[in-house]
């Protein structure tokens, strides 16, 4: 691991090489210039310091992304400590747990989790921090609140002419191994496990960030974080390549809702944008396939006239995201053929990307100009990946990963670390996948979803489920199997059906009528016995995933 060079020495040369540029930016709020980032990381560091913080002690942190949770989570991992993110939509009593369970001894927390939690619940928490303001919200460590009280007073006596480029130093990682984060999965399954991660995990992700992006984002271009921090994909490449860059990132700093999102798009335009599939397929299904009317249909598929409608239509969308974009990265979940498709179709700068937790996150990517539809690219650099599978080209099998980006484990849980990691460094994903000659992976769905006829063909819901979702008046759907038999529970769209007059045994009628619909072009052993409507969407992760678990 010669090759690797100090991840913190990058964020320590970012900030000097980028003094005077805007950093950070609540959305219509205050905007931090990298000088600004420095000294608020060194007025913590001084708290930490003057508290008794120590190199390797845990910091968690839990929170709406926002200007100061950047610059905390910044602060800790330059400090040496060990940074805990911790999803802001997850329950008091799972934030106690995660807490305990890391064994941190500072939280920060924001407006929203703050006073929800209970301080009693996390004993070995010194002190509670306000990500708003740094202020002390509680603190069974009194140097805590001495030095937070006496914080300006204290830099000012370490920097008596002022805080220059040259006090930029930062604590150096020293060895790429060395424990970074520790990361709770937002998981499908209902159970959150602690993955660490190591500093050469982060290195490699900006690494591989940089040499497929490196030629189009630049110091000074803007970028849009949609995704939470906390989570490792919105981590990685909406926060710490941009930073990293010297990029200007704007923090949404609110419930990120389509119309929020859209006007920040049309005012900050972004160079690139990092998205789950939901947000954009319900640009698309709700902005886009509602105006493509049989004779617009048919007109595309005409010669001439189908390339002018097709440039037309991109070129509106292209704007629609701001009109500076290189490329939008769909990941964290699957992304549905029908709107990739489309999207392909009129020559639209899209790709998929595919990635793990554990993987800090990313094993698979190509870039839009020579992606294929229905893939999730091909191996990154400083990474392997293998099918487990005697024909992996055909036939499906799980999807394996080893390299810089692997975590060390997970955190107190050596059996869960055991049945992960294999004696080879291998990653077993969990997810299932085929790949190509050329080194295109193809993802099935998760090895826990696979479904079993009694004739033992494998099933995967999640394609059935992606012609579900493709079908009139369908939201979303989930794809259980009772007794034998397949059944598809759908959310459909009560807005649309609504504004159609359908009353609700014309909708149930109209998801029959779907169901038969897509029965015939699926296998006749996966074929669905019958449909359920759900009345309110289905319970999702942070990073917008079915909850699975809850369903079957």
């Amino acid at each position: 691991m010669n090759s690797i060079s100090s991840f913190n020495r990058l964020i320590e040369n970012t900030i000097v090489d980028h003094w005077d540029l805007d950093a950070l930016t609540d959305y219509k709020g205050v905007t931090y210039q990298y000088k600004d980032v420095a000294r608020k990381i060194e007025k913590l560091h001084i708290l930490f310091e003057e508290s008794g913080i120590e190199n390797g002690d845990k910091i968690a942190l839990c929170g709406r992304n926002c200007t100061h949770w950047a610059v905390a989570y910044l602060a800790t991992l330059t400090y040496g400590a060990i940074a805990v993110p911790i999803l802001h939509e997850f329950t008091p009593d799972q934030v106690h747990s995660i807490v305990n369970h890391s064994e941190a001894k500072l939280l920060f927390v924001g407006d929203v989790v703050g006073p929800t939690i209970k301080p009693e619940e996390m004993p070995a928490v010194e002190a509670i921090i306000n990500i708003q303001d740094f202020s002390v919200l509680s603190a069974t460590n009194e140097k805590i609140t001495f030095a937070r009280e006496h914080l300006n007073e204290l830099f000012g006596k370490r920097y008596p002419k002022n805080f220059r480029r040259e006090h930029v130093q930062y604590y150096i990682e020293q060895n790429p191994d060395e424990l970074a984060l520790i990361n709770y999965t937002s998981g499908t399954t209902g159970f959150s496990k602690g993955v660490m991660l190591p500093y050469r995990a982060l290195w490699s992700n900006m690494d591989f960030a940089k040499g497929v992006l490196g030629e189009v984002v630049h110091a000074g271009d803007h970028v849009v974080s949609i995704l939470p921090m906390a989570h490792m994909y919105g981590m990685a490449f909406e926060f710490l390549y941009e930073f990293i860059t010297g990029c200007h990132i704007f923090y949404l700093s609110r419930v990120p809702s389509p119309a929020i999102i859209a006007q920040a798009f049309r005012e900050v335009k972004p160079i690139v944008i990092i998205a789950v599939p939901l947000v954009i397929e319900k640009i698309i299904r709700k902005r886009v396939f509602p105006k493509l009317t049989p004779n617009i249909k048919f007109m595309m598929k005409l010669p001439i006239v189908g390339g002018k409608i097709r440039k037309k239509l991109r070129d509106a969308l292209y704007e629609s995201f701001g009109g500076n974009l290189y490329e939008i990265i769909i990941g964290g979940a699957a992304f549905s053929y029908e709107v990739e498709s489309f999207l392909r179709d009129i020559d639209f700068p899209v790709t998929v990307g595919y990635g793990a937790t554990e993987c800090a996150p990313i094993i698979t990517y190509e870039d839009y100009k020579t992606a294929r539809t229905g893939s999730c690219g091909r191996q990154v650099i400083h990474m392997e990946v293998k099918i487990d599978s005697p024909d992996p080209h055909h036939e499906a099998g799980e999807i394996l990963a080893r390299g810089y980006n692997v975590m060390l484990g997970y955190f107190k849980n050596d059996a869960a670390t055991r049945e992960a990691l294999d004696g080879e460094g291998w990653y077993h994903t969990g997810d299932l996948g085929t790949i190509d000659k050329d080194g295109f992976v193809y993802i099935k769905g998760r090895s826990k979803n696979m479904l079993l006829t009694p004739n033992g063909q494998n099933v995967y819901p999640e394609e059935i489920e992606d012609k579900l979702n493709s079908m009139p008046y369908v939201v979303e759907s989930v794809m259980v199997q009772r007794n034998d038999k397949f059944v598809g529970l759908i959310y459909p769209d009560y807005a649309e059906a609504e504004k159609a007059g359908l009353s609700r045994e014309q909708l149930a009628e109209l998801m029959e009528q779907n169901r038969v619909e897509v029965n015939k072009v699926i296998a006749s052993y996966a074929k669905l016995q019958s449909v359920e409507i759900m009345e309110t969407e289905f319970e999702k992760t942070p990073k917008k995933s079915i909850k699975r678990f809850m369903y079957k």
